[in-house]
């Protein structure tokens, strides 16, 4: 069974940090265009960043130089280092892969939920100020 689970959310105040993770099972993830998205309270869908199965990365614009992607293979886990958390970083935060597609059409499909082939629960990130 393919299956994402993410974990590590919480709450911080402005300026801390949080390590997201994302255990994949039932499918090798370094195969796969793995993606961040978040979702803020009462808006759409926000692209984070993506890595491709040849571990490059990219990053969106809302990341300002502020967070981490990672991948651990031998652990089949996702990672997203959140640091310098801003109140409008509060969201659920998704990971997601992709399959079937080179990166580039992976990034233009980005916020296209149909191009995904699987999605975790989601994790909640809070930040006060």
């Amino acid at each position: 069974q393919v299956q994402l689970v993410e974990s590590g959310g919480g709450s911080v105040q402005s300026g801390g940090s949080l390590t997201l993770s994302c255990a994949a099972s039932g499918f090798t993830l370094s195969n796969y265009t793995m993606t961040w998205l978040r979702r803020p309270p009462g808006k759409g869908f926000e692209w984070v960043a993506s890595t491709s199965s040849s571990g490059v990365t990219s990053y969106g614009d809302v990341v300002g130089g502020r967070f981490t992607m990672s991948r651990d293979n031998a652990k089949n886990t996702l990672y997203l280092q959140l640091d310098h958390l801003r109140p409008e970083d509060t969201a659920m935060y998704y990971c997601a892969a992709q399959g079937g597609m080179c990166f580039a059409e992976a990034i233009r499909k980005r916020l296209q939920q149909a191009a995904f082939d699987s999605w975790g629960q989601g994790t909640q990130v809070t930040v006060s100020s």
